[in-house]
């Protein structure tokens, strides 16, 4: 049999570079375990008798791996954490200063979003430093990092030590996580928590209250959730008196579903105005060609996402649901032939002007740091006014508030790049390099893409992998000429 078996892609101390568990990871030997999992393939019988036992075992075994390389990556981080917070004490930053970036560099690191890589950093902490039962099982496949992440959030109300015993109560050698899906393992921490520090969790349910908001993300086919986070008493009563309103109109005959007829009011009466758009400025980005020659070309609209193009053209001619007149103003925007990079004069503003900020919000769409993709807030300097960076639009970016004050911490710098569209390159404190291209317009295609990560070997790994895939692949095919 060609290729690797899954029984064979694990063994002991494999994490640890082969050489005990306490021996570094290096760089080189963690791109070797790529390349022998990236060469892995398929049991060579799994057409025959019996080789679909072979196949699942591959499965757990590259599950485990998984598993055991979310721990490494824990233990990874909150090092580089100390590491960091090592050199700032020693460059003279204040102690509540420092490590204040730890987070951004572990989300670009990790390709993650920096909301999501904030979740990861504390993750890490806790694990590392206080849950050493659940990090065990999550090195031993016991326990995916996404339920050690369960576990971190429903303990994380407990004091250090209580956070301990109940780490050590639902050990993994108790048998909890045995066959426990999610809402197992939730109620036993939750439970476990409760019994150690009742008061703990009581204030924790009343502090949630604090944290009450409204979100909006992208749904399939133009829609969108509305979901507002509330006090249960509060949540019950809005449903009710949605559904006391359905229910009125389906008795007096209307033909609408009781779900839309919950949805149409909670839109009216928040606005105010029965189709539920009045006064608001909803950028909708398009082609000439989609809106007055009938292309299909998609259109974009900022804080959502693609849309159709007959959906673009039919909000522009009247409401697809309900035919409302909107009043409507035509912007133009001039792009550049092929690259669609928008072309515009430079001001020297302190601020950035209304109409400069509204074409940096059509360019970027979302915050331009890499793997974020939260609403744009501010609108940035890349090179700051304080170090004589010019208020124009190549070097405007728009982002969100989080990245924004990251950026401006010890050790980041961003500057614009050469590219086909407008290009920020940033660079942390470590070092690293991270390129981030505005998005493609409407009717420019991706030509021209420039890689968020471009670490200088990437290329060079990405190629040796497409050269050792041919291999495989053409040995595998005289393989089977053969038999």
């Amino acid at each position: 049999m060609a290729g690797i078996r899954g029984t064979q892609l694990i063994g002991a101390g494999a994490l640890s570079g082969g050489a005990g568990p306490d021996a570094p990871v290096s760089d080189a030997w963690v791109r070797d375990l790529i390349d022998a999992v990236a060469s892995f393939r398929p049991y060579a019988g799994s057409t025959e008798p019996g080789g679909g036992t072979e196949l699942i075992s591959q499965l757990r075994a590259l599950e485990d791996l998984k598993s055991a390389a979310a721990g490494l990556q824990a233990r990874i981080t909150v090092a580089f954490d100390a590491a960091q917070r090592s050199a700032e004490a020693a460059a003279g930053v204040p102690a509540e200063e420092q490590g204040r970036g730890v987070a951004a560099q572990v989300a670009l690191a990790r390709r993650e979003s920096p909301a999501r890589g904030s979740r990861l950093h504390g993750l890490a902490k806790a694990l590392v430093a206080e849950m050493p039962h659940t990090l065990a099982a999550l090195d031993a496949g016991q326990l995916n990092e996404w339920r050690a992440t369960l576990l971190v959030k429903e303990t994380a109300c407990l004091a250090a030590e209580d956070r301990c015993a109940v780490d050590e109560e639902l050990a993994a050698d108790t048998g909890t996580f045995d066959g426990a899906g999610d809402k197992a393992i939730i109620a036993a921490a939750r439970t476990a928590a409760y019994r150690r520090d009742p008061r703990s969790v009581t204030q924790r349910a009343g502090h949630a209250a604090t944290e009450r908001h409204v979100s909006l993300r992208p749904a399939p086919d133009t829609m969108t959730y509305l979901t507002a986070l509330l006090p249960v008493a509060q949540g019950v009563a809005v449903h009710a008196a949605l559904s006391r309103h359905a229910d009125t109109l389906r008795s007096s005959g209307e033909t609408r579903s009781r779900g839309q007829i919950m949805a149409d009011a909670l839109v009216e009466r928040i606005t105010g105005t029965p189709g539920g758009i009045s006064g608001v400025e909803v950028q909708l980005v398009m082609t000439d060609r989609t809106l007055f020659q009938g292309d299909a070309e998609p259109a974009r609209l900022p804080g959502y996402g693609i849309v159709p193009a007959a959906w673009a053209r039919a909000i522009l001619t009247g409401d697809p649901e309900g035919g409302q007149e909107l009043k409507l103003w035509l912007r133009r925007l001039y792009t550049a032939p092929g690259s669609g990079d928008l072309v515009a004069a430079d001001s020297r503003a302190r601020l950035f002007p209304a109409g400069m900020g509204r074409f940096i919000q059509a360019r970027d769409d979302t915050c331009r740091t890499p793997y974020c993709d939260a609403p744009i807030r501010h609108f940035d300097h890349i090179v700051p006014w304080h170090d004589d960076g010019p208020t124009s639009l190549s070097n405007g970016a728009g982002l969100c508030e989080a990245c924004n004050h990251t950026k401006e911490l010890t050790g980041w710098t961003a500057k614009t790049a050469p590219g086909t569209r407008h290009v920020v390159e940033i660079r942390t404190p470590t070092g690293h390099h991270y390129r981030s291209t505005a998005p493609p317009l409407p009717g420019t295609g991706i030509q021209g893409t420039d890689r968020p990560d471009t670490a200088p070997h990437s290329r060079r790994h990405r190629r040796k992998l497409r050269h050792h895939a041919k291999a495989l692949k053409y040995a595998h095919a005289t393989e089977l000429q053969a038999a």
